[in-house]
């Protein structure tokens, strides 16, 4: 068992009848990177901002490094480093002086050496007022305002908004090498693909439930298969090559049809086999396919 470096027990968040998210589950182990995914609006961010004692819990708990989100929030800020999905910074203070100002908080006041390798690494320039930056340049800011004082968990919601790919590539190497190091990465976004790049386990939201936790690699070994069928007739007898539960999957072109299967495979090729066929695959499933299986 891993030593839990944050630990949700069913908690929900309700504003007046809307739920945010309901009995939400899981647990971080120290020096994962543990992804957080769902379009949204499924309470991702929610969850991250009661984590951080910026929205109160309606009921459940959470730990963030042994300590409770409620009345221990101060301590867990100071090893927390924290990127939010709005890029948004004091706009009348320089880079520099906003990255000084926001280190303070975590006690680094000696920090220049870290701040200036950070900064040339995105290609930051701490002269400029946060008010003349691009997105993509706000986001750096964030990037490096979290990272300044090596926090020991890094949390990030929609981290990778208004980066041009070079800089996302580097920001993702930078994440691999911190976390080679000890540090714990919390990784919410809507983007399967990050994810996919580099996290170990996934928890997948929908409407504030967790719809599935697994291990990125189990999520791919599934029992789920991707069918498509070329029948020989295509306009006739489509429903006997479609099995029940199949539907809401179901792709169809002039010539053939596809859906996800999560079945015996023998039942479903003895269903198949009166058939005239003119192709059959069964195919394993791209985990983008599988995250709108699990959607749908």
């Amino acid at each position: 068992m891993f030593s839990p470096v944050v630990d949700i027990q069913n908690l929900s968040k309700f504003y007046g009848r809307t739920t945010g998210i309901k009995d939400v589950t899981f647990s971080i182990g120290e020096g994962e990177i543990f992804g957080f995914i769902g379009p949204n609006g499924a309470g991702k961010s929610t969850t991250i901002r009661i984590l951080l004692n910026l929205l109160f819990p309606s009921g459940g708990s959470a730990r963030v490094m042994g300590y409770d989100v409620v009345r221990e929030s101060k301590k867990i800020r100071a090893v927390t480093g924290y990127i939010p999905s709005d890029a948004n910074a004091y706009p009348n203070m320089t880079v520099e002086e906003f990255l000084v100002y926001s280190g303070r908080f975590y006690g680094s006041r000696n920090g220049a050496a870290r701040r200036k390798e950070l900064a040339g690494m995105f290609e930051l320039d701490p002269s400029r007022r946060i008010s003349d930056l691009s997105l993509g340049n706000r986001r750096k800011v964030s990037i490096v305002q979290a990272l300044q004082h090596r926090p020991g968990l890094l949390i990030m919601d929609e981290p990778t908004t208004g980066l041009d790919p070079l800089i996302q590539s580097r920001f993702f190497d930078l994440l691999r090498e911190e976390n080679r190091s000890g540090m714990t990465i919390f990784f919410s976004s809507h983007i399967l693909g990050e994810i996919q790049l580099l996290c170990g386990r996934v928890a997948i939201i929908r409407d504030g439930l967790i719809v599935n936790l697994e291990n990125i690699d189990t999520l791919r070994r599934k029992q789920l298969k991707k069918i498509t069928v070329w029948p020989a007739n295509p306009a006739a007898g489509r429903k006997s090559l479609v099995p029940a539960g199949t539907e809401d999957t179901l792709t169809v072109t002039d010539d053939s049809l596809s859906y996800m299967y999560a079945g015996d495979i023998n039942i479903l090729l003895k269903m198949l086999s009166p058939a005239e066929l003119l192709n059959l695959t069964i195919e394993e499933p791209s985990l983008e396919e599988i995250f709108m299986h699990y959607y749908k």
